[in-house]
Order: C-alpha cells, then structure tokens, then sequence
C-alpha cells in the first residue's frame, strides 16, 4: 500500500495561490472564519488555516462564537460580513454545534462569498451543468489526489460512503461528469461490504473511527479517508482502519496528513478565485 501525502500536494497548490496572490494588483485576500464552540478538532483545524492562510499572502478574520450563541445572533453575524467589502470570503467551520440550523445558516451567506461552495445557489449551479465555475474544497481534494496519482476514473467504479446527502450529490455529480461509475452509499446499508469491495476508489466521510476494513475492500483500491475522529487514547484516526487494510489498499491518504491538508489549500484556492470574482 501506498499512503498519499497530502501535504507534498497542498504544498503545490499554495504555491500556485500565492503566486496567484503575488500578482494581484489590488489588496490581498480576505478570508473570514466564523468558529463556535470549543471543538478541538475544528479549534486545530481553524489554527492551521489561520497560521498557513499567511503563508500564501491571504488575510484571515477570525470571529469566535461560544456554543450557546444563539442562532438568530449567529445569522446577524453572518449579515455583517456578507456586508462588509472588505471581506472576500467566508468559512463557517463545520460541524456547528445542536441546535443550530447548519443549512440555514449556510444559506444566509452571499453565495458570491461562500468559500466551501454549499450555498443553495451555488449547489444548484454546480449539479446542473459539468461546467460550472467554483467546487467545494473536499471534492478539489478528491481530484488533486487522483490527479497526484495519475488515476483515471473514467469507467471506474466509485463508492462514497457519507453520512450528508448534499456532499454524496456532489461527489456523484462532479466524478460522473468525468466518466465513473459512481455509487452512494451510508454506514447502515445492510449490504454495505457487497457494495464497497466492488469500489476502484472508495471515499469515506462518516466519522466512525476505523470502520472500514481490509474485508470491505477491493484489492489494489483507491481508499480517501476524509474522516477525522479522536481516539480512545487521545490520538487522530480516520474512518479507515490503516493497519488493517496495509495489505490489501493500492493507496491510502493517511489521518492526519492526507485530506485534511488539502482541503485547507484547496479552501484558499477557492478564496483567491472569489477575490479575483468580487474585484472585476
């Protein structure tokens, strides 16, 4: 098995933004992060993107919200940045806490601003043409790593096994637009371990530690865990059991330092594209 270094290819891509941000003419990016709640996973997560969002040229803001906040003061602060021109972009760091209506407060965002590409407007345009013009940072990540490992999928058989219906429309969507085989698939499907073995790439989002084994998989298959979870011994896992499966996977994006990389330089990639859109 092969693990896939993430950070070798975000790498490559915060180059490209930074060379990308060099040449502006205007004022550089700004990006606005809104965190609530204390998360240690999103609280690492947000650090990162701060501390390597200065490395590539790109301003952050970052506005903390304890978890109790109520959700009509969170869509007010939402209000305030779609407002403020000097904000380019904006990432609500997800998953928000209960109690708060994640679809609705992605939807108050000005789609012109929406940085993770889920906004209802934003949605729609990417699900209904193979042309469209901004795609969320995790399906990015899933192309830079195929691309990486200069794996086709056309005519390849795809299996996302997700637990957000919007995020296996899109996978469906933009892998079928160039050629797979795609297949939808959740962590309760009583024939689960037919469907996956039949998968050349499997791409997991679940966040269920380990849960996906060497008997799930197909020999020499392409396995993206996009999953992060703590451990019982405090230590950062993904939803695939990497010592299980050393065997029988082609390739493997390790947890940490697979996805969750890229997924931050495919972020400011998105970013820099929304700054360039805002200043025509």
């Amino acid at each position: 098995m092969q693990l896939i270094d993430g950070k070798k290819i975000a790498e490559r891509i915060k180059d490209e933004v930074a060379h990308e941000v060099f040449e502006l003419e205007e004022a550089r990016p700004n990006l606005a992060i809104i965190l609530v709640g204390e998360r240690e996973d999103s609280k690492i997560y947000v650090s990162l993107k701060e501390k390597q969002a200065k490395s590539v040229g790109i301003d952050t803001h970052l506005y903390k919200c304890d978890a109790d906040i109520k959700e009509e003061a969170l869509l007010a602060m939402v209000d305030f940045l779609n407002e403020d021109e000097m904000i380019d972009a904006i990432l609500i760091q997800l998953p928000l806490p209960d109690g708060i209506d994640t679809d609705r407060v992605i939807a108050r965002m000005k789609p012109e601003k929406d940085v993770d590409g889920f906004h209802p407007e934003n949605l729609k345009k990417l699900l209904s043409s193979c042309d469209y013009e901004i795609e969320p940072p995790l399906i990015g990540v899933i192309l830079a790593i195929l691309e990486d490992i200069n794996f086709s999928i056309s005519d390849k058989k795809v299996v996302a096994l997700v637990n957000w219906k919007v995020l296996g429309d899109v996978v469906k969507h933009v892998l079928e637009c160039r050629g797979a085989r795609v297949e939808i698939v959740h962590a309760d499907d009583s024939d689960l371990k037919r469907k996956t073995q039949q998968a050349d790439v499997l791409i997991v989002a679940i966040g269920k530690e380990k849960f996906v084994t060497a008997e799930m998989l197909k020999q020499d298959a392409v396995v993206i865990d996009v999953g992060i979870n703590q451990c019982a011994d405090g230590s950062i896992c993904g939803d695939v059991n990497e010592a299980d499966v050393s065997e029988k996977a082609g390739y493997l994006t390790p947890v940490p330092g697979g996805v969750g990389p890229l997924t931050i330089a495919t972020a400011f990639k998105n970013t820099v594209y929304l700054c360039k859109k805002r200043k025509k």
